[in-house]
């Protein structure tokens, strides 16, 4: 056994790569024989600053490691050359020259990474009708009149009332001392931007510009546990103008969001820490979207954002501690609104920012706007709304009542956890197709066109190589091999098909599936099916107790929200047992929802007022405390369930006749517990 050390642990961020390696080893070794993707283009010789990486300090409990600076070794002569000639970043260091002297949480900064993350979420092209909480008004005022002793605000003001109807208006402050300046400037003639929420809200004037100002924005922002993607919209015609996205950082402090709790718990900072990092990133893609769109920071005065719980007590500066168990006490569970400067983001000083409320303590902002996007609550017809992520956030209902629950399927969907998983970026494998005779497989990569079987993969995908395997791609190659009969219902590798096809390995006391033989070598190994069965059987039992709550048996439409969602094949997740048996044309991706019903709140004030309402109409459900959860679970382990029939699915797919088979390391305690229940 490796004496753990001299092979101190190694954990990549944000791929969730990790290995353990030899006291001494430079970290770009150890990035390359993990298969994370570290920039280096001078061979090694500290000269192109390519594979830059830094080291997050603190003690990571999920994987049991203190991370330290202290862990590498000291920075050498080529890095001090480097820094002198070219300069280093604070924090930075060269993966080429830095070696490995103990355990250690590496993030590899988005910013020096060609082959970055792939982040996919695009606005919708749906329209809106406009009732913004912001008004540009255009006024002149009187000149200032020695016989009418009145100041150049209160002129204002007056000019407002009379040509706008607002009567009793409030000034923000930062406004005053340049109230005259502006005036002046725009010879009297002056457009005010008016914020006004609520219909009981007074008008408060936020933002003045000198003369005829015929154009606000706002910006309709999805922080995900994973991917932040942000929208810049005109408030006045409605147009996205603009979208960005981006890697959250937080994943440099946890994959899931237990393990960005258990940080905040561990280190006296790490609340802190993680609200600067989720800042500073949406800060950056304001300047972004502002950027590609033509536009001035100054000219957005509103933004609309949403989260899960722990993202949206994280944005807001709020410890999270309470999230990490029961009862999952919510700080705040209403809408927030607050100024965008006291929450540290950088626009006009006036603009304001509005939170969605949170459903519960595990079902967040981001479940209520994915709500106010595909409407449940607007319909007759029973539908399933499923957010997959970390924390799947789950939705069932229609206009007569709605469900809501939350189920804690873990990172492995999203590479992690998976032993050549990792996330959507170009390299990565995101479809595959396993011929059910010869157990040859044919994939797509993401960048290249062409299957992996067909003329020109080889050179198109020289550029960037078969890197691993993401979430649609581990999707679809279990579900492929529960097809073609390589795992048995149970999630059993079968091993005796290694006399049949090379492609099924010995490993230990189980079997892999060999899905590409090159470099790196990509299998899907016992511990990864069993890690998909974990998640997705967490999933299905949580989607079961809201059928159960509701006296339904099946549902009539599915959506798939989220990146994730947007590109897992719905037909491959019912083959998985991921989701329910439902006409497979009912069920629909419905993309980055959570991010278009940020949007609609940002460019309609009465999207907020619907979605603050339903919410406290939707009926919580805590999975934890249900007692037929386990049930569910247990059942909901087998490809594609053990109980639940699956007529509609069965009708385009022919699903293999049931076998059991052995676990020979003793991982199927699904299966026997089964048994015994039985």
């Amino acid at each position: 056994m490796n004496d753990t050390r001299i092979h101190p642990l190694v954990l990549f961020m944000p791929s969730g790569k990790r290995g353990r390696f030899p006291v001494g080893t430079p970290v770009l070794d150890a990035a390359r024989q993990l298969g994370v993707y570290v920039e280096s283009v001078c061979g090694g010789r500290a000269t192109c600053g390519r594979c830059q990486v830094s080291v997050q300090e603190g003690n990571f409990a999920k994987h049991g490691i203190t991370s330290s600076d202290d862990h590498l070794s000291a920075i050498g002569p080529k890095e001090e050359r480097y820094d002198r000639v070219r300069g280093l970043p604070e924090g930075r260091r060269l993966s080429c020259s830095a070696l490995i002297q103990g355990d250690l949480v590496i993030d590899v900064p988005q910013d020096t990474v060609i082959n970055a993350q792939v982040v996919r979420k695009a606005a919708d092209e749906r329209v809106f009708d406009r009732n913004a909480a912001i008004r540009m008004c255009y006024v002149e005022v009187e000149e200032p009149d020695m016989e009418k002793p009145l100041g150049d605000l209160d002129r204002l003001k007056a000019a407002l009332a009379a040509d706008w109807h607002f009567d009793e208006l409030d000034v923000d402050f930062h406004l005053i001392p340049r109230v005259q300046s502006i005036l002046r400037k725009g010879e009297w003639k002056v457009t005010a931007g008016i914020h006004k929420d609520g219909e009981d809200d007074r008008p408060r004037l936020i933002a003045l510009y000198p003369g005829l100002k015929n154009e606000a924005y706002g910006i309709a922002c999805d922080i995900g546990s994973t991917t932040i993607a942000m929208h810049l919209s005109s408030l006045l015609s409605g147009r996205t103008v603009a979208s960005a996205g981006t890697s959250n950082p937080q994943i440099r402090f946890g994959e899931d969001l237990m393990s960005r709790v258990s940080y905040v718990m561990m280190n006296p900072d790490g609340r802190e820490a993680m609200t600067a990092a989720v800042r500073e990133a949406l800060n950056g893609l304001i300047d972004q979207v502002c950027i590609e769109g033509g536009v001035s920071r100054t000219d957005i005065l509103d933004s609309v954002f949403v989260g899960n719980p722990i993202m949206h007590h994280l944005f807001l500066g709020i410890d999270p501690t309470e999230l990490g168990g029961a009862p999952f006490a919510l700080a705040v569970s209403g809408a927030v609104k607050v100024k965008s400067s006291e929450i540290g983001l950088s626009m006009n000083e006036g603009t304001r920012t509005y939170v969605l409320p949170c459903i519960a303590g595990h079902v967040g902002a981001d479940a209520a706007a994915a709500t106010l996007s595909e409407g449940p609550h607007r319909q007759d017809e029973m539908m399933l709304l499923v957010d997959i992520g970390t924390n799947a956030e789950i939705v069932l209902g229609n206009r007569t009542r709605v469900l809501a629950a939350s189920s804690p399927t873990g990172p492995a969907f999203e590479g992690a956890e998976i032993s050549s998983g990792q996330r959507a970026a170009p390299g990565a494998i995101e479809r595959v197709r396993i011929d059910p005779v010869t157990l040859e497989p044919r994939f797509r990569v993401i960048g290249v066109e062409p299957w992996s079987n067909e003329p020109g993969f080889a050179e198109a995908a020289a550029a960037t190589g078969v890197t691993g395997i993401c979430g649609s791609g581990i999707i679809e190659v279990i579900a492929e091999m529960y097809l073609a009969g390589i795992i048995s219902e149970d999630g059993v590798v079968d091993g005796t098909l290694a006399g049949r096809s090379p492609r099924i390995l010995p490993n230990g006391r189980t079997f892999s599936y060999l899905l590409h033989d090159g470099e790196p070598l990509i299998t899907v190994t016992q511990n990864d099916v069993r890690a998909i069965q974990l998640a997705k059987a967490a999933l299905y039992a949580g989607v079961k107790l809201l059928m159960d709550k509701q006296g339904v048996t099946e549902v009539d439409r599915i959506g798939l929200a989220g990146a994730f969602g947007t590109f897992i094949d719905p037909k491959y997740a019912m083959v998985l047992g991921l989701i329910p048996d439902c006409d497979l044309s009912k069920v629909k991706a419905v993309g980055n929802a959570a991010g278009t019903g940020a949007r609609m709140c940002l460019l309609n004030r009465g999207y907020r007022r619907e979605i603050e309402e339903t919410v406290r109409r939707i009926d919580k459900i805590e999975t934890a405390l249900e007692p037929r959860f386990q049930e569910h679970f247990v059942a909901a382990m087998a490809l594609p369930n053990k109980i639940d029939p699956f007529p509609n699915l069965s009708a385009v797919v022919t699903l293999p006749e049931r076998k059991v088979l052995a676990d020979a390391a003793g991982e199927g305690g699904a299966r026997r517990r089964r048994r015994s229940r039985d």
